[in-house]
């Protein structure tokens, strides 16, 4: 009769255990893992110049300077590495990182040194874009996932010119952005993002012809992305 006992009480404890091991798994946020994707989109970044001055090596003085320079617009791209954790079974907190391969398109500048009644067009363009981001996010069911983004990016902006052989100066900055992911397969999924980028501005200097030109650099952008993911 004790050994009947005995065996009725493990086996109640098993299907506890069995109950409770169920539940969790039905609880069990589906977005959590290791996940890599590669998206495609537009991008336009707006600079911004102030307090330029010309050294003139001739002369032996400076001269301040007046700057033109467009808006940048060009097709951009992204991979991404990244690792969701499941806080609740409705959301979720991400870690991720993400480069641009390639070079954006150039956009067009001009500056004019007032006191040497002189000037010269200049291009530039952003390469090496990356971020590194803490994403909150919501999930509305096992197949869809709404995201925020907020951390730390960074780019190198390259410059040549008339008067100026290319060169280049690094920016860092926040973004901030939001995100969608639309599961279409058990590992594969679709996703769409718009983010904004704002560098903080910093004393660059170029080396010219007629010497060195130097300003406070800085700028914001924003882009849209889409994108196809795996997670693993």
């Amino acid at each position: 009769m004790k050994t009947v006992k005995i065996s009725a009480l493990v086996l109640a404890m098993a299907g506890v255990f069995a109950t409770s091991a169920n539940a969790q798994s039905a609880n069990a946020n589906p977005w959590e893992g290791f996940y890599a994707e590669a998206a495609v989109g537009w991008g336009q970044f707006n600079p911004t110049i102030s307090s330029a001055s010309l050294y003139s090596n001739r002369a032996g003085r400076s001269s301040p300077v007046t700057t033109q320079q467009d808006n940048l617009s060009s097709g951009i791209n992204k991979v991404g590495l990244g690792y969701t954790f499941g806080l609740t079974d409705k959301y979720t907190l991400g870690l991720a990182a993400s480069y641009s391969l390639g070079a954006s398109s150039p956009a067009n500048g001009s500056f004019y040194a007032t006191d040497f009644r002189s000037g010269t067009w200049f291009k530039y363009q952003l390469k090496d874009i990356w971020s590194v981001t803490l994403n909150p996010g919501y999930v509305i069911d096992k197949d869809k996932l709404a995201y925020a983004k907020v951390g730390i990016t960074g780019n190198t902006m390259g410059i040549n010119g008339g008067t100026a052989n290319y060169q280049t100066t690094n920016f860092t900055g926040y973004v901030l952005g939001l995100g969608y992911k639309q599961m279409v397969t058990k590992s594969i999924y679709l996703l769409g993002e718009v983010n904004y980028a704002n560098m903080s501005s910093k004393t660059a200097t170029i080396q010219t012809s007629s010497g060195p030109l130097s300003g406070n650099v800085g700028g914001s952008g924003v882009d849209v992305l889409v994108g196809v993911g795996y997670k693993f």
